[in-house]
């Protein structure tokens, strides 16, 4: 299985003729009646192999992990080591070498990837707490503790972008990201304390830079041909949840049973988001709101008397309307982009495959 990278690749290469590649994804979308760019590819397995080296590959990890937390140099006499952070980040630069430099290979680039981004920023933070003598905080330590955690997040941004330049692997963009969002709401907790309290507004403030960043970069490759349409694809999965969760749990879908107002206010909210899926041609910002729409209107049937079919009918109901619009996806994206701006809807992702970038 080929993803639309590989293709790209491919005719970089010289593999293939910039006019095979063409026709080759025009009779792919005339097979599946959908045009490729709706199809949202991204590559994640290549074969079996991938998940047979995804398996060894943790468990490598796992052991070097293990290894690392018994180097005791700058440990607290109680409590893991730093270099269990920088013993599992080590390995997944090596082991990138070859399977992801080399192999190319998709599930296993991915999880080194987090391997290094969350090793390096662990080790990091254990490091520079047992540094300052932080390893049991209490009242008073919140701001120094925030400054470590910034300082953590700052080094372990420029170890992500290293990792980029090196081996280019799709999600790295999406980790730098989210290691610079949790950098900037470290420091901004640090220079305002308070500010902690309104955790989930400065998340929200930053999903919105994220989700931002991700529509420039699919804006720069409108037909999805490229890998900057994987870039923007891991930047839109981290976005939504930044986004999603923020929004709900300000209108206190995490507390008790939905009231009908605010159920209906829930519902109404996921079909905006819903438009906004469709206009931009993204799936993520539905599937990170899924849970709360099932919740809200779970509630709704509750109050309504059918307490036992509560379940069965919510999932009935979403499940069957969300496999409509997935047969009727182009088209229902075609009325949504024709109700916009032309100058907006010309730096969407194409509708039809013949409609030109």
């Amino acid at each position: 299985m080929y993803s639309e990278s590989d293709i790209d690749s491919a005719v970089q290469a010289g593999a293939l003729s910039p006019d095979a590649a063409t026709a080759l994804r025009a009779h792919v979308a005339a097979l599946r009646a959908v045009p490729a760019v709706d199809e949202e590819s991204f590559r994640l397995l290549t074969g079996f192999n991938d998940i047979f080296v995804s398996i060894a590959t943790v468990l490598m990890l796992v052991a070097m992990g293990w290894i690392g937390n018994m180097i005791r140099l700058f440990a607290p006499d109680h409590g893991p080591s730093p270099f269990i952070g920088f013993a599992v980040a080590c390995a997944a630069w090596g082991l990138a070498e070859y399977f992801t430099r080399e192999r190319r290979m998709a599930l296993p680039s991915i999880i080194l990837l987090l391997a290094f981004a969350g090793g390096l920023f662990a080790g990091l933070s254990m490091l520079l707490l047992s540094a300052l003598g932080l390893t049991e905080t209490g009242p008073g330590d919140e701001r120094l503790l925030a400054l470590v955690m910034a300082a953590s997040a700052a080094l372990s941004a420029g170890g992500v972008w290293l990792h980029w330049r090196r081996f280019h692997v799709p999600i790295t963009v999406a980790a730098g990201a989210a290691t610079l969002a949790a950098l900037l709401l470290a420091l901004a907790v640090a220079a305002a304390p308070v500010l902690a309290d309104h955790l989930l507004k400065l998340v929200l403030l930053a999903g919105g830079g994220v989700f931002a960043l991700a529509m420039w970069w699919d804006m720069s490759d409108r037909t999805r041909t490229t890998r900057r349409s994987d870039v923007a694809f891991w930047l839109h999965l981290l976005a939504a949840p930044m986004l999603v969760h923020p929004i709900f749990a300000g209108l206190g879908m995490l507390h008790g049973e939905a009231a009908a107002a605010q159920a209906a206010l829930v519902i109404l909210i996921y079909v905006v988001l819903g438009l906004v899926a469709l206009a931009i041609d993204r799936r993520a910002l539905m599937v990170s709101a899924l849970a709360y729409v099932l919740f809200a209107l779970s509630s709704l049937i509750k109050q309504s008397g059918a307490v036992d079919l509560s379940f069965g009918l919510t999932a009935l109901i979403i499940g069957s309307a969300l496999l409509l619009l997935s047969a009727f996806w182009t088209a229902a994206r075609r009325q949504v982009v024709a109700l916009l701006p032309a100058e907006l809807a010309v730096k969407l992702p194409v509708i039809d495959r013949l409609q030109p970038a």
